[in-house]
């Protein structure tokens, strides 16, 4: 491995710091409880930190609307507390990435301050400005993503200006050569500081088609579509190379991953292709998309594991590297959504760990998951912080779905599901903060949290340490190639990874019965040994005929020189 490529051996945990440990107790997670922390996350074998933005921020989308990316928001804590994260991670041999949000910032930015006075000063281009129509409406029918028309007008200019998110979340505009080098300027500032590389939000919406006309309608919503014209444009790629040409210049070794929403498997090799020098990974949706109904996300259908497995395969034999993910903050708890929070809660939580994790790519694991969080279900609007609930919840009372119906798929969909404070022990407000939380404290923390998991030798946790620590001790788990077993079985999710003559047989049953389940003979020749399980009394040598039970997950090594 060469040496600015420690990405490929990387095991990222994501921290989403406003609710994971508050050491103020007003109620919002703080630095400072990331670094009381940093014993904890390094037990659990990761070796990177994914923090999610914490820069000054009127927190109208939480924290995705940057109004100073070179402060810390006093929510937070200091410049000089990040300082101390950085070289106390970095002692405990941990990297760390930023959430750079950088296709839009806040409106409170000075630069939008600036830009909205007039059409020619320094920052009048820093954003994206069209003029109305004739009758004075919006440029075109774009709606944005959280709900309404993807254009406000500002009187002082006589334009609207765009947002594919917030109205207070103007899109910045990457044909300006000064705001780009604006934004290389903000990486260096943090990078000097020692950052060990970023993930960048929305990454594929750098660059817009500019004529901007009407879009189609999708998701029986009234306005066009926001990703139709938006998505990867026609200079995504010359911004991202000439970013990779600036800034990997000076910092040869950083880890760069690109959040890509709408982007097509064949999109996003030209983002990943390391002979194009762009990025290093990508978040793609398309198994995010394997549950959306006719409102889009938001929605009470169930997946079939058939779409998932067929989704994760074929970016697994098309990519050259995968960021792998099952749940962050902006999805459901993933045991909720794809395993069982029930009755099998530890099991399909353990098994959907093997699943991810062994796959081939970077895995990224968020808060909680490693304890088998679940979502949070809030019974009341009220209960909700984030405003894309509470725009969904005026859609879809709008498209006369009852309050029980919305409800309902605000408990299966939102993004507060994840966003819950992390649950440390049984005690008040599950020990994230002796203050009132800023959201709602998840009520099955008194049996499920990292006290209880730490002294549990069967745990959701230290089977994460397991399987991080199977992950990280050898290239067949790393580099090995990625092959789907039985891709048309109804219930098992199976695959092989293999190096030389070693192969890796790893099977996870979704289903909540016994289930039989036979491998292929070829992979019969020699005898395959346990290497992990989800259950204590797994057959310690590989049959090619297997009863899977409820959930369960088991990986096998085939070791065929030393047979």
């Amino acid at each position: 491995m060469k040496t600015n490529e420690w990405w490929r051996h990387a095991v990222v945990y994501q921290i989403y710091p406003q609710s994971f440990k508050d050491t103020n107790n007003d109620g919002i997670g703080d630095l400072r409880g990331v670094i009381e922390k940093l014993d904890y996350i390094k037990s659990i074998g990761v070796n990177t930190l994914w923090l999610t933005p914490v820069f000054e921020s009127p927190l109208i989308d939480n924290g995705y609307d940057v109004s100073d990316y070179k402060k810390i928001a006093s929510d937070f804590g200091t410049m000089q507390d990040m300082e101390k994260l950085i070289t106390e991670a970095h002692r405990h041999g941990l990297k760390l990435i930023f959430d750079l949000v950088v296709n839009h910032s806040s409106d409170k930015h000075q630069w939008f301050q600036e830009s909205k006075l007039s059409r020619n000063n320094a920052y009048s281009d820093y954003y994206i400005w069209r003029d109305p129509r004739p009758d004075g409406t919006a440029p075109s029918n774009l709606g944005s993503v959280f709900g309404g028309s993807a254009w406000t007008y500002v009187k002082t200019r006589n334009q609207y200006y765009l947002h594919l998110f917030a109205q207070e979340q103007p899109d910045l505009n990457w044909d300006s050569k000064e705001l780009r080098y604006a934004v290389y300027d903000i990486m260096d500032f943090w990078l000097a500081k020692g950052v060990d590389g970023f993930r960048m939000d929305s990454i594929s919406f750098l660059s817009k088609n500019t004529n901007f006309d009407d879009v189609p309608v999708e998701d029986n919503k009234k306005l066009g579509a926001y990703y139709y014209g938006t998505a990867n444009g026609p200079h995504i790629h010359e911004y991202l190379q000439e970013m990779h040409q600036v800034i990997y210049s000076k910092y040869p070794n950083i880890m760069l991953v690109g959040e890509t929403p709408h982007t097509s498997m064949q999109q996003a090799k030209l983002y990943v292709e390391p002979n194009r020098k762009e990025l290093n990974m990508v978040f793609q949706f398309e198994h995010m998309h394997v549950d959306y109904g006719e409102y889009g996300r938001y929605s009470d259908v169930t997946f079939k594991m058939s779409d998932l497995r067929q989704s994760m395969a074929r970016w697994q034999e098309a990519i050259s590297w995968n960021a792998l993910y099952l749940g962050n903050h902006d999805q459901p708890r993933l045991v909720s959504r794809f395993g069982n929070e029930g009755r099998y809660r530890e099991k399909s939580a353990k098994m959907l760990a093997i699943i991810q994790i062994l796959q081939k790519g970077t895995p990224f694991i968020y808060q909680g998951d490693e304890i088998g969080m679940t979502n949070a279900h809030f019974t009341r609007l009220s209960q909700y912080r984030d405003l894309e609930a509470h725009n969904t919840a005026k859609f879809l009372q709008a498209k006369q779905l009852s309050k029980e119906q919305t409800m309902n798929f605000l408990a299966r969909k939102s993004r507060d599901n994840a966003r819950t404070p992390m649950q440390w022990q049984n005690d008040v407000n599950a020990g994230f903060s002796a203050g009132k939380p800023w959201i709602d404290v998840n009520t099955n923390y008194d049996n499920i949290n990292v006290n209880d998991a730490q002294n549990d030798k069967s745990s959701i946790l230290t089977f994460y340490q397991r399987l991080i620590a199977l992950k990280l001790q050898s290239r067949l788990t790393i580099d090995g190639d990625f092959t789907l077993i039985n891709a048309n079985d109804s219930s098992v999710f199976a695959y092989q990874r293999q190096l030389g003559s070693q192969k890796l047989i790893v099977l996870g049953s979704f289903s909540e019965k016994k289930v039989r389940y036979v491998l292929p003979k070829e992979l019969m020749n020699v005898q395959g040994k346990l290497v992990l399980s989800n259950y204590q009394d797994t057959s310690k040598y590989l049959t090619q005929t297997l009863f899977l039970r409820p959930y369960e997950g088991v990986v096998y090594l085939i070791n065929e020189q030393h047979e």
